[in-house]
């Protein structure tokens, strides 16, 4: 039975209102930001004192994009007759955004955690050369990182915090032993009446 004339059109009409009464869904976008995902990968954050420009965020990254430049310092040995050490300082720590890919391949590979994604993403620039941005700029996005998720309250402590506990205590203790060693002679003098 071939369709009734018109009936395509009323369909289309019907499609129109039932839309029409909707609420809109369109997020107005400069004016009202965006609710992100808590791990959305916007830019990277640098986290500079924990930078020690060992080099693997730039040796794994597939797009050669990350620029990193450095010097050799020694210091002075601590005690007399030892050696002098030596250790890399940051000259330059620098992201082409550009090239980079997002895949956070420099965030893992990260022994010492001094990268972060941040979820910033509002960085377009005019110009491409605009988009190589350098430490300064890196460190910015670090106050932007958000708080890592807490910890599962059924997990089992980390080793680095039972140590530091266990080494607290037991220092503490010591202490407690040193202040009641001290004051036992007091007591003593005390209950012999003499002063000291």
């Amino acid at each position: 039975m071939p369709p009734t004339p018109g009936s395509g059109l009323a369909k289309g009409l019907a499609v129109t209102l039932r839309t029409m009464t909707k609420k809109t869904v369109t997020a107005q976008y400069p004016d009202t930001q965006p609710e992100l995902p808590p791990r959305s990968r916007g830019v990277i954050g640098l986290f500079e004192e924990n930078c020690t420009v060992c080099m693997l965020c730039a040796r794994e990254c597939p797009d050669w994009c990350i620029y990193i430049d450095s010097h050799k310092e020694t210091s002075p040995p601590a005690a007399p007759g030892g050696r002098e050490r030596s250790r890399n300082v940051l000259d330059r720590f620098a992201i082409d955004f550009s090239l980079c890919m997002y895949c956070g391949i420099c965030i893992e590979v990260c022994p010492f955690d001094a990268l972060f994604w941040s979820p910033e993403f509002e960085y377009a620039e005019t110009d491409i050369h605009e988009l190589t941005h350098e430490r300064d700029k890196l460190r910015e996005w670090m106050w932007t990182v958000p708080e890592p998720p807490a910890l599962d309250p059924g997990a089992e402590e980390p080793k680095e915090i039972a140590a530091a506990r266990r080494a607290a205590d037991k220092l503490a203790a010591q202490r407690a032993r040193e202040q009641q060693e001290q004051q036992e002679p007091r007591q003593q003098q005390d209950e012999k009446g003499g002063t000291p």
